[in-house]
């Protein structure tokens, strides 16, 4: 049988004769919506158009001329009558470009993608709620919500690691879209080919999708996950493929704010999700700061890997970021000091060997007068530190 592309190709031959010459797109479009002709990407494509901003016909890699031996002439239906399609011949157009094949579906995840356990991991705050969803293999999305470097993401990929489920990361920004998360084409050494993207991939895999600070996203080009969210297949438009969730697969997201932005303007770009975008998300869950107990066999774990014998400074800092907590819940600072930071401050004291060193060139980021202030709170936790400064923790 004549593929689709050849028998436009011999519809305009038709219409035009046999010299090459260019067509513009939207007649194209007509001329194939009259005959049921779906696919045009071999045609409407960038290696087949022309200075012009018009196509060649014939395309690139298509012809003019009669079918090849043993295929068959195919005969074209309209409303009143039925022509059966000449074949010309012309001379062959010589092109050094490949022909463009749709065929071929590509994914770029192509390794396990279990997540490897950190033996510096201590579970806290949500763990067993997201661990017992996971385990289920059930479909069932999770928001989770809260300030920032307290946790979520790594709590939930260790999730997966104990649990030796895939998990497929998607970072959002405000120009995500649709092709970043459903697939789009891509030039391959000379061939566009549809690749598919992490949304894609995580249901057919049966892989956990981690939708990585989703606030960030624009509303609108997150709306295109609507069916994915309430558990229901995927029509990918650009290859007619019809995609069902492989069982196991299910979207856990998150964010530092609830979606509702940011009221206090602490996380500029953060925007309002789309209510019905939130509503498909079943379970929120809130993740707040490890408690000191917890924070402080944390930063054991991470003292022992770098080595550092001062166990004192353990207690200095968990009861150092608690209070600066407590202030930040009562508004009395606009910073807080994060699980992250603490770490960070670890290992810079691993390679300076000076608290006060470690923790100023760690609270650096922050405007003079919180660091100022943060500086002064630890100075009076810590009697081997001079007190030099006044502070908002008096």
């Amino acid at each position: 049988m004549v593929s689709k592309a050849q028998l436009l190709v011999d519809l305009f031959s038709e219409k035009y004769g046999d010299e090459p010459r260019t067509v513009p797109g939207d007649e194209i479009r007509t001329v194939a919506k009259t005959h049921k002709i779906p696919s045009l990407y071999k045609i409407l494509n960038k290696f087949n158009v022309a200075d012009n901003g018009e196509y060649h016909f014939p395309p690139i890699g298509l012809r003019y001329g009669p079918a090849p031996d043993g295929a068959s002439v195919v005969s074209i239906k309209t409303k009143k009558v039925k022509t059966a399609v000449k074949p010309a011949v012309v001379p062959t157009l010589t092109t050094t470009a490949k022909v463009v094949d749709l065929g071929v579906v590509h994914s770029g995840f192509t390794e396990n993608l279990i997540p490897k356990k950190d033996p510096l991991f201590v579970p806290f705050g949500n763990f067993s709620t997201i661990n017992a969803i996971v385990k289920s293999n059930k479909f069932y999305p999770i928001f989770v919500t809260g300030l920032s470097g307290n946790g979520k993401t790594y709590m939930i990929e260790q999730t997966c690691a104990k649990l030796k489920r895939e998990v497929i990361r998607m970072n959002f920004t405000v120009e995500t879209d649709e092709d970043d998360l459903i697939g789009g084409f891509r030039l391959i050494d000379g061939e566009t080919k549809f690749f598919k993207g992490p949304v894609i991939t995580a249901m057919e895999r049966g892989a956990v999708l981690l939708c990585d600070e989703i606030d960030l996203a624009n509303p609108a080009k997150v709306m295109c996950l609507q069916s994915i969210m309430e558990g229901s297949g995927y029509f990918i438009k650009k290859t007619g493929e019809f995609i069902e969730p492989s069982e196991g697969f299910t979207v856990i997201a998150t964010a530092n704010t609830k979606g509702k932005g940011s009221e206090n303007g602490q996380f500029i770009g953060t925007n309002v999700l789309n209510e019905a975008f939130l509503e498909r998300f079943p379970v929120t869950c809130e993740q707040a700061y490890p408690s000191a107990a917890i924070e402080s066999r944390i930063l054991g774990k991470v003292f022992d890997q770098l080595e550092i014998k001062d166990l004192d400074f353990i207690k200095r800092l968990t009861d150092w970021a608690d209070i600066i907590r407590k202030t930040y819940a009562d508004d009395g600072v606009d910073e807080v000091i994060s699980t992250r930071r603490l770490i960070h401050i670890a290992k810079a004291y691993a390679i300076f060997d000076v608290r006060t060193t470690a923790i100023e060139l760690c609270v650096n980021r922050f405007d003079d007068e919180t660091k100022s202030s943060f500086m002064d709170l630890y100075s009076k936790l810590d009697e081997t530190v001079a007190n030099t400064s006044q502070s908002q923790f008096d």
